[in-house]
């Protein structure tokens, strides 16, 4: 028996109303008019940093990369290790960096008989209520400067390692949180060792960055004496005007964080880092708290510098300041004279650069 005629064309359900005829591509690409409205603008940023800059250069001459390299850790919410020899304004460049944001600031004097009470504070006991009341110490503000940080013992070094990580001190079982935003900016003289006790690595591991202050120039050394001779030098920090609040720096690093990094740049951090993980002049190489500290200094640094996306020069800018301070010697190596710059320059020059 032959079939019926059959009408064999597919029928659509009665409720689908689809209109199937005039459908568009699932990803139509985007004009360029609406690529440019995508993009970050950073001029708020980069003008901000730029009177951060001048309030500084009222005191400080030249150290433009240090303070480059200042400004991208407090956007990048990092802590920073300042090293350097006695007069050339470490503790002052701290200060000043302090006074351009309008938030509260506290120094800690470290010296070889500082308690760990005597920075996180201590608990007080009150007679007229018969409790004990915390009383917080120098630690609870948004930028501590820690003047010499390695002249205190390492019970007392010990005693940062939550706060700087965590964010938070616990005192008798209970957890207090700092408040936004903080920021430890620390010095150390790397020539006087008397008195002085090394950092525990994984104090180290918690600085965003090592900064080497060098010398200046001959012309910034003659413009600093041209300076106190006409008159106009000294530490007058009233001069500083305060630029940022609390809030504006945490709507700026809300931008930062928002920053395009392509697939290639992140596994460029993920080679440099381990390559020192497997580089013959390193007895220990650095942890993935680098590679985290590249990816989010390097977002900071690019929106410094204006752009909404990050190259693969702002990681290799980066890569020293990160990595110093996390990566150690073999004995032969140090007996040589070599140096964590020398090697991480060489592993630079040893990973290709993405494209």
């Amino acid at each position: 028996m032959e079939p019926e005629n059959l009408d064999l064309t597919p029928q659509l359900p009665a409720s689908d109303t689809t209109n199937y005829a005039a459908a568009e591509p699932a990803s139509a690409a985007p004009t360029p008019e609406a690529a440019l409205a995508s993009r970050t603008d950073f001029a708020r940023l980069t003008a901000q940093a730029e009177a951060i800059r001048t309030e500084i250069g009222k005191i400080i001459v030249g150290q433009t990369d240090l303070l480059e390299l200042l400004l991208t850790a407090v956007l990048a919410d990092g802590h920073v290790l300042l090293e350097g020899v006695p007069g050339v304004a470490k503790t002052l460049m701290a200060k000043l960096l302090a006074r351009t944001l309008q938030v509260p600031f506290s120094r800690i004097q470290f010296t070889p008989d500082l308690m760990p009470s005597d920075v996180l504070g201590t608990s007080v006991f009150r007679q007229n209520k018969g409790d004990f009341e915390f009383r917080q110490g120098p630690i609870f503000a948004s930028v501590v400067l820690i003047d010499e940080i390695n002249r205190a013992p390492a019970k007392t070094q010990s005693a940062l390692f939550e706060v700087m990580e965590e964010r938070t001190v616990t005192q008798d079982g209970t957890t207090y949180a700092m408040t936004e935003p903080f920021l430890v900016l620390a010095t150390q003289n790397p020539v006087e060792q008397e008195g002085t006790y090394r950092l525990p690595e994984a104090q180290l591991d918690r600085f965003l960055f090592k900064l080497q202050v060098g010398y200046p120039t001959l012309a910034e050394e003659v413009q600093i004496l041209n300076g106190h001779h006409s008159g106009f030098g000294g530490t007058n920090l009233e001069a500083v005007q305060p630029i940022l609040s609390a809030a504006d720096l945490a709507a700026l690093r809300q931008q930062v964080r928002q920053q395009r990094v392509e697939a290639n740049i992140l596994e460029y951090i993920a080679k440099l880092v381990g390559q020192t993980r497997a580089h013959k002049a390193l007895y220990l190489g650095a942890s993935p708290r680098a590679s985290l500290a590249l990816l989010n200094g390097a977002k900071a640094l690019a929106a410094l510098r204006g752009r909404d996306f990050v190259t693969p020069e702002d990681v290799q800018f980066l890569a020293p300041s990160v990595l110093r301070h996390r990566i150690m010697l073999t004995p032969e190596r140090e007996m040589e004279g070599g140096t964590p710059d020398e090697v991480v320059k060489q592993i630079i020059q040893s990973v290709e650069v993405p494209r």
